[in-house]
């Protein structure tokens, strides 16, 4: 892999770690989760605004689909807004956790949204995922906290997110994938966040709240630029980066650890993850060879 695309892969993942802790710190800092969410697209959606010229650019507004455009754009808010409810109580290494089985969710759903049937392969590694999933939940023993609801709710929804943008990829521009998941953010959250607005305790709250959705912006530019060098399969197996910065950013900004619950299923799922992105890229290569057993 070249070095710029390992860069920027490990810089994408390190963004949207920052984008995540900047959120519960706001949110712990007595902001409301709604409020915070909509201020993130929002300062998202100016700066793209401006920096893509928006006002003379046609890619930025064009939709050849605009049912499924929409439908991603609510996808993506609901995503960050259901995470952002879990943050409020749970650590950074909890909701990553439960947020990394999302490709096993995409690669189970792909079937009946995308005709892209798993094999019995496949289907073990997300069973095995799932098993991972559970023991960071930890389900009817004490350390439930059902805040992790959120989280698991985020992930399925999120799912949904990768999947409509499989779909849209080779039909809708750039631009405008990264532009309408902010507008609509900040059409479907508006009425609420401004009925819960408040003003930050601190000058470094209210500049944290201005510009942290920038964090996302450039976050998804570098993944195109990456994209555009390395493989998909090949800059797959970073997003398990994400579990490290977020449980180093934790530790900085929180003082929290996750406890040994919490990194065992971390593993089960980074494993079962790692397993089906091999399996994919197998069946990758054998589509221009011979089938093989799944």
């Amino acid at each position: 892999m070249p070095p710029v695309a390992l860069t920027l892969a490990l810089g994408m993942f390190f963004l949207f770690a920052l984008l995540d802790t900047s959120g519960k710190y706001l949110i712990a800092s007595g902001l409301t989760a709604t409020f915070v969410v909509w201020c993130r697209f929002l300062s998202q959606a100016l700066v793209q605004f401006v920096l893509s010229r928006a006002w003379s650019n046609p890619d930025v507004w064009r939709m050849n689909n605009i049912a499924l455009q929409l439908l991603r754009g609510i996808a993506l808010p609901s995503t960050t807004l259901l995470n952002f409810k879990a943050l409020e109580t749970l650590q950074l290494a909890q909701t990553v956790s439960v947020f990394l089985s999302a490709p096993m969710v995409i690669t189970a759903l792909a079937g009946p949204m995308l005709g892209e049937w798993a094999g019995m392969r496949r289907w073990a590694a997300i069973i095995t995922g799932f098993v991972g999933v559970l023991v960071v939940v930890r389900p009817g023993t004490g350390m439930f906290d059902p805040a992790i609801l959120y989280s698991v709710a985020a992930t399925l929804v999120y799912a949904i997110y990768g999947i409509l943008t499989r779909k849209l990829a080779g039909s809708e521009t750039e631009a405008s994938l990264v532009f309408y998941p902010s507008l609509v953010g900040i059409l479907l959250l508006g009425p609420v966040a401004v009925m819960q607005a408040q003003v930050p305790a601190t000058l470094f709250d209210s500049g944290l709240l201005l510009v942290f959705g920038v964090f996302g912006l450039i976050g998804h530019t570098m993944f195109i630029k990456a994209s555009r060098i390395a493989s998909a399969a090949k800059l797959a197996p970073f997003v398990y980066s994400q579990l490290l910065w977020m449980t180093l950013l934790g530790f900085i900004v929180f003082g929290d650890l996750p406890d040994g619950w919490t990194v065992l299923g971390a593993a089960i799922i980074c494993a079962s993850g790692l397993y089906l992105m091999y399996r994919e890229r197998r069946l990758r290569l054998a589509r221009v060879s011979a089938p093989v057993e799944r």
